[in-house]
């Protein structure tokens, strides 16, 4: 199976180059304790607020004008939709978005407020509304993760890293990454792999929605079912499978998965609250949770960079968590 390579990762760069900001690395003083520290890659600062617009727009600015001329159509949680209608409409393409019937307001007002058309369907029953709908109106489909343009597109993130790490002379060794349906994770270990071989990429998700890593222990793609992924509160993580692409992409360059508990999932959004300044939502404070909860599964020394992947969440929830959550005990003063 096809793998993303440099060449494309650096093409994808270029055509992002006017959407995207290159979110800076920022130093985590309250983390770093004796020989280990921690970077945060605040992908929740992009315009739609997560990583999604890399792979939304690079996938877009792909497409012939006859292909954008038919309309684009996806399935997505809230963050890809989001990051696809915003691409969509500085583009002037028509885009429809299927989002699952629990979705978050929050994340179906940011795909409304970009002018996207939205459709919704139980989870078990959103990819089959999406190739239905695709199919009676002729819409290109833009998938979530399973998509090498896509890939490529989250693959920043990695080039990033790496360029940052490389100018500033950190010394990272191990990056985190959340993993849903493994679009991010598979550009991210890509982009690292070819050019810092030596940097350890390990993926993130819920032990309630871990199906990710049983895949990579097992060698092969395990499919969890949608009542059980569902009961984790990281509603951007609830892939019941990853992609036939990430997963090859998994399989060759990341190095481990990891998962983190629910209550170490408020821990850490409260902590990025309130010790950084940060909104985020939960899937993407999953690994600042790997980080700080375990540390035995982990290099005892050396940086660690933690990807934020996004900060759409519930106003409700984030206060409820901000104010209430416990905070991890191992964290250090700074």
């Amino acid at each position: 199976m096809t793998l993303v390579t440099l060449n494309d990762l650096h093409a994808a760069r270029q055509r992002l180059e006017p959407v995207v900001s290159r979110t800076s690395l920022l130093r985590a003083p309250w983390a770093s304790c004796g020989h280990r520290s921690l970077f945060l890659k605040p992908e929740n600062l992009q315009i739609t607020g997560s990583f999604k617009i890399r792979g939304a727009y690079n996938r877009l600015s792909r497409m012939s004008e006859a292909q954008k001329a038919r309309g684009v159509i996806a399935r997505s949680s809230g963050n890809h939709g989001k990051a696809l209608a915003h691409a969509a409409r500085q583009d002037g393409v028509k885009a429809t978005i299927v989002m699952p019937s629990t979705a978050a307001k929050v994340k179906i007002d940011g795909v409304l407020e970009y002018g996207a058309d939205v459709r919704f369907a139980s989870p078990e029953e959103c990819p089959a509304l999406t190739e239905q709908l695709a199919a009676e109106h002729g819409y290109v489909t833009v998938p979530p993760f399973d998509d090498l343009d896509v890939i490529a597109g989250q693959g920043t993130v990695g080039l990033d890293i790496s360029d940052e790490a490389v100018a500033a002379g950190l010394d990272i060794g191990t990056v985190l990454v959340p993993v849903s349906g493994g679009g991010l994770i598979s550009g991210v270990a890509a982009a690292l792999k070819l050019t810092r071989p030596g940097i350890r990429v390990v993926g993130v998700e819920p032990e309630l929605a871990a199906d990710a890593g049983e895949s990579l222990r097992t060698g092969r793609r395990v499919t969890w079912p949608t009542e059980r992924v569902s009961r984790t509160m990281a509603d951007g993580l609830r892939m019941t499978t990853v992609g036939e692409h990430t997963f090859e992409h998994m399989r060759v360059f990341v190095d481990d998965i990891i998962t983190v508990t629910e209550e170490e999932i408020c821990s850490s959004v409260a902590l990025l609250a309130r010790r950084a300044g940060m909104i985020v939502e939960p899937s993407g404070a999953v690994t600042t949770a790997a980080y700080l909860y375990h540390e035995r599964d982990l290099p005892a020394a050396g940086g660690h960079v933690a990807v934020i992947s996004g900060g759409n969440v519930d106003p409700d929830l984030f206060e409820l968590l901000r104010k209430e959550a416990p905070l991890p005990f191992q964290t250090c003063r700074g």
